[in-house]
This record gives structure tokens, C-alpha cells and sequence, in this order.
């Protein structure tokens, strides 16, 4: 499937769910069978682990449409992008999608960490480290909240940036064999902005 065409079949299913007419696709009992003999997802979406998120609700989507890769903060680690690359060279995927969504917890604790408000332990903070250099272009604030739809928008643009300058997506991109997009959720409407 084209990145385009791909790319406006999310946009026309998180149209549907967001006036409340979600077609709930591909989720009958053959369908399913069928996919027991290979799948070629229309996008492959790194997304937060909240539970308000959900990319299969979001877009509309049902079995085999989408490879879902969830982690808190959308961060891009080693094996993320083992994932993403797997999704790409054996899943032909052509769109990616770097899915954040509003009131990010795991991005607040990277913005009161950035401001030498708090700091997390244990593996917690190594996810929070991976987030940090997207908080870098945030001007200090007294008030964090004000910060958080900013920084919730800088982290996606951060992961993006991680996986599109390695030199195989570099070469993919400029072939025109994929696409990467950034895309923000409005939890409160299930909206799906797309970053531009």
C-alpha cells in the first residue's frame, strides 16, 4: 500500500471515530483466519502506552491493519527501533507514525525533570532520560502545565528526528519508499492531529 493512500485511511478512520461511527474493520472470525497466512499492516505506529491512546480505536483499524509498537512517552530505544525495522523489512510498512497524545504523564515527568523539579529512579529514569533532549528547546516556566501541550509536541517531534536521520530510513525516505509522520491525540475528543 502507498504511504498516501495508507496515511489517509488513518485519517478517515479517526474521522469515523471521533463523530462516533467507527466501523470496528477486519475483526470477524475469518478475516482473522486469513491472517494466519501473512499480513501487510497499512502502518506501523509507535505509540504511548496510556490506555486513553489506544491506535486500533483511534484510527479505526481492526486485526492485521496496523503493527503497534507502545512504550510510555513514545520513546525510541534500541528495541523500538529493532521493531520499527522489522516492521519496515518484513512487514513492508511503509508509513510510520509517531503517535503522543495530550497530558502525557511520562512527558511531565520528563518536563519537572528538565526543570529540576523532580527526578524519577530506577528504569524510570531511563526513560525519562531518552525524553530530555526534546525538553532542551522548552524555555524555563514557572508554571510546568502551560509547558505540557508544547512538550508533549517537541517529544514526537524528538522521536521522529531519532528515527529519521539514521542513514537506512535516510535513504528510504528520500527514495520516497516510506513516510514518517508525527501526530498528536486530543484525549478529551480522540482527535488525531497529524504534524506537518
Amino acid at each position: 500500500m502507498e504511504c498516501e493512500e495508507a496515511w489517509l485511511r488513518l485519517k478517515a478512520g479517526n474521522e469515523r471515530f471521533v463523530r462516533g461511527g467507527a466501523l470496528h474493520p477486519h475483526q470477524a472470525s475469518d478475516w482473522r483466519r486469513s491472517l494466519a497466512h501473512g499480513h501487510r499492516p497499512l502502518a506501523t505506529i509507535l505509540g504511548c502506552s496510556d490506555p486513553m491512546s489506544p491506535p486500533e480505536l483511534l484510527f479505526d483499524q481492526g486485526f492485521g491493519d496496523l503493527f503497534v509498537i507502545r512504550v510510555a512517552g513514545n520513546v525510541v530505544a534500541p528495541d523500538v527501533l529493532g521493531s520499527l525495522q522489522y516492521a519496515g523489512a518484513h512487514l513492508g510498512t511503509r508509513l510510520f507514525v509517531v503517535l503522543g497524545h495530550e497530558g502525557c504523564g511520562t512527558v511531565r515527568a520528563a518536563l519537572e525533570e528538565h526543570a529540576g523539579r523532580s527526578s524519577q529512579a530506577g528504569h524510570i529514569a531511563s526513560v525519562i532520560h531518552l525524553m530530555l533532549p526534546a525538553m532542551k528547546g522548552l524555555a524555563p516556566a514557572s508554571d510546568l502545565m502551560s509547558q505540557l501541550d508544547a512538550a508533549v509536541e517537541a517529544n514526537v517531534r524528538w522521536s521522529l528526528r531519532q528515527l529519521t536521520e539514521s542513514p537506512s530510513a535516510r535513504k528510504s525516505i528520500e527514495q520516497k519508499h516510506v513516510k514518517f509522520v508525527g501526530a498528536v491525540c486530543e484525549t478529551r475528543t480522540g482527535f488525531v492531529r497529524f504534524l506537518e
